[in-house]
């Protein structure tokens, strides 16, 4: 592609050199370099890539985006700022095929899986073809992608978006993480809709502080989009509805312009009334959780604001009869267990409370923090556990690079607090086992923090494990003795 094309609405202080030059490859790492490729210099925690610049260009690159003027042999396109300069250099290389869709995203510290997946539901209902990038993966036609990251870098995200235009997708359906609003991952990207579940303590090993993070979470909105939807029931939530003229708002406690009436918890969900901007229609929800409802709330606002009719809304809603990894039953028999992805302070204590409503004898908690990630939330996670469960085993999650025993060992702190029973179980299938062991008729156990991930990070590897082939093979063992 012509470097021209390439720079088309980038703001650029200066060019430095011929830049009649054509570019094959654009590359943010000095390694695997091809020739005729563009470089971008990033910054990141404990890294400088105009460091590299040098080794980016002995290995091929014949331009090289910066932000100040380099003693290189190179095409230089000095720029305020690389990382939007990066976003937008991915959209141009893939024909900003961003402009030919309509973008939903969701953002929020819990919920985002679970409402992208409930919008999606609904569209599908509705004859909308539609992708979905997120956590679990990424989807479109029949075309199934893992992703290591919730929301992708911009390369990859605009590569994804050029692929779903060929497959006929309308509607893309997307995750909004805090890390990609910080990195301006999604900068130049117009919204249909963003939407926002809730914000609480997460991610502080990153951002610091809870004024950083609501920052951060937030900054999103003031990308350009017709409709804003906001939790009014939430605090950040509501300062968005306040902050944003195009805002709609849905909420339960709060007087919201979507709400729920009536909401009763089921066997195996939920059912409530919805209000729908004063439409209304009983919704029956296959998945558990008072969350969950909101989460709904959530899907059908968005859904309804892009003309979607409330009858598909609903359809669309109860059509979808579970989540992988998000508080998903993977046994019921005489005891029930569940797996959930809950890793932060509110989420446990949500999925506790939503379990808790259908277990008829005892609850019992089975769950680690990880490593190398926010320190802080790990006594307070034990303590919630101690308060909402009659019997907590702690165990490892992902340590990644910190001594397992030492993690379990923060969360007890707040365990002690508490007058609930507890074991330590470094090794995680062991500690499923033995709470598989101690339960009884009508118990309920809960397994929370990893949900459908398929591996276990200790000491830099990553070991192939997941939560639910484990219950499986042990009551699988168990049955056959």
């Amino acid at each position: 592609m012509e470097l021209k094309k390439l720079l088309a609405n980038l703001t650029i202080k200066e060019i430095v050199g011929d830049a009649n030059v054509n570019v094959e490859e654009i590359k943010t790492q000095s390694s695997g370099i091809s020739n005729n490729s563009i470089f971008i210099c990033l910054k990141g925690g404990d890294f400088d890539g105009h460091d590299y610049a040098k080794e980016a260009i002995n290995y091929g690159a014949i331009v090289v985006v910066t932000e100040k003027r380099l003693n290189v042999k190179a095409v230089q396109v000095i720029v305020a700022d690389t990382r939007e300069a990066y976003a937008i250099i991915s959209a141009n290389f893939y024909g900003n095929a961003h402009k030919k869709l309509k973008i939903i995203g969701v953002t929020g510290t819990n919920g985002k899986t679970s409402t992208t997946h409930l919008i999606t539901s609904i569209l599908s209902e509705s004859g909308v073809k539609c992708g979905l990038i997120g956590t679990l993966g990424i989807y479109y036609g029949n075309v199934y992608k893992e992703t290591n990251l919730t929301t992708p870098d911009p390369l990859e995200f605009h590569k994804i978006l050029n692929d779903m235009l060929s497959y006929d997708v309308e509607v893309v359906v997307m995750e909004v993480s805090a890390h990609a609003t910080y990195y301006k991952k999604l900068f130049g990207v117009n919204f249909e809709v963003l939407a926002f579940t809730n914000l609480s303590q997460d991610h502080l090993d990153f951002f610091k502080t809870m004024e950083f993070y609501e920052k951060e979470k937030i900054k999103i909105f003031d990308s350009k989009c017709k409709f804003i939807v906001s939790n009014l029931d939430d605090e950040v939530g509501k300062k968005i509805c306040d902050k944003y003229k195009n805002s709609v708002s849905y909420g339960i406690k709060s007087p919201a312009d979507v709400f729920a009436i009536d909401v009763k918890a089921r066997s195996s969900g939920s059912s409530f009334t919805l209000n729908l901007f004063d439409k209304i229609y009983d919704i029956n929800l296959s998945i558990l959780g008072l969350f969950n409802v909101y989460n709904a709330l959530c899907a059908v606002t968005v859904c309804a604001l892009i003309g979607v009719a409330l009858d598909k809304c609903a359809e669309g809603i109860e059509n979808l009869k579970g989540i992988s990894g998000r508080l998903e039953c993977v046994y019921d028999k005489s005891f029930k267990v569940f797996i959930d992805y809950a890793h932060t302070p509110d989420g446990l204590i949500k999925s506790l409370h939503a379990v808790s409503k259908k277990c008829k004898g005892k609850v019992f908690c089975v769950f680690g923090c990880g490593g190398n990630r926010d320190k802080l939330k790990r006594n307070i996670m034990g303590k919630i556990a101690g308060e909402n469960a009659d019997f907590v085993v702690v165990t490892s999650d992902n340590p990644r690079f910190e001594e397992p025993m030492g993690i379990i060992m923060e969360i007890e702190k707040g365990l002690k607090e508490t007058k609930t029973d507890y074991v330590l179980i470094e090794d995680r299938k062991e500690a499923i086992r033995y709470t598989i062991n101690k339960a009884k008729t009508n118990d309920v156990i809960i397994i929370c923090g990893k949900g459908s991930e398929n591996y276990q990070e200790i000491f830099g590897i990553k070991r192939l494990y997941n939560d639910k082939d484990t219950v499986c093979e042990i009551i699988k063992e168990i049955n056959a003795i």
